[in-house]
């Protein structure tokens, strides 16, 4: 416990750090591989054959999911202890927006339930197909849930990169990547809430996305590794 009391100190940057990779390994495995595995695009009967024949693979994803956001508690209150004497009203704020990105990833995993009810034989009334349809749709809700909390996350990334740029701690180009791209973020919720037809702007956004990847990826790694100590003051 003696590691989280100096929110300046190398070993709490360091533990901050190793939360952050964590956060993205668990995240990438619930988000990124699970789903390619198991979700056919277009075909809700085939995303509930998957499931039905991956069973353990599916619920290790929303396992991976349940731990991520428990994770993200932890290192959200650690961003903020951290960044708090740079500047206590950003570091607030980032600090709630993440926490309600977190907050949204919750509820997120009620549509995962729905659609276990469903392929287990909830609504015995329905036929098979019926079930398969809404089990879709209740995957379409969840991919929308996803373009909510990113909005939370872009707010609060936007602010963690500005804190990090002012902490005179970090690579500038770090605090600059977190900022700038986090408006990738903001411009996937937008091209699929609402201009999906804008072929541009869908490519933007990756280029966005890309660098905000970079700079969070680079942040977690120099935390962990290079664990900054606290700024002298004079």
């Amino acid at each position: 416990m003696q590691v989280i009391l100096d929110p300046q100190s190398s070993q709490f940057a360091r533990l901050t750090g190793v939360a952050y990779l964590s956060i993205a390994v668990f995240g990438a495995y619930a988000i990124g591989y699970v789903p390619s595995q198991i979700v056919v695009a277009g075909d809700a009967a085939a995303t509930v054959a998957n499931i039905n024949e991956k069973r353990a693979l599916y619920l290790s994803g929303i396992g991976a999911d349940a731990l991520v956001m428990l994770i993200e508690i932890f290192a959200t209150v650690m961003l903020y202890a951290m960044f708090r004497p740079v500047s206590p009203v950003l570091a607030k704020i980032a600090a709630v927006a993440r926490l309600m990105m977190v907050a949204v990833m919750a509820g997120m995993l009620f549509f995962h339930a729905g659609a276990l009810a469903l392929i287990d034989g909830s609504f015995a009334a329905l036929s098979d197909a019926q079930r398969a349809e809404m089990v879709g749709w209740l995957f379409d809700m969840h991919h929308a849930g996803v373009w909510i909390w990113q909005l939370f996350f872009f707010v609060h990334l936007a602010l963690l990169g500005r804190l990090v740029d002012a902490s005179n701690r970090f690579p500038k180009i770090l605090g600059l990547a977190l900022t700038i791209g986090a408006f990738g973020y903001l411009l996937d919720s937008l091209y699929a809430f609402a201009f999906s037809q804008i072929g541009w702007l869908g490519i933007v956004r990756i280029g966005f996305l890309v660098v905000v990847t970079l700079g969070e990826v680079g942040f977690a790694l120099w935390l962990t590794i290079r664990a900054p100590r606290a700024t002298p003051t004079h």
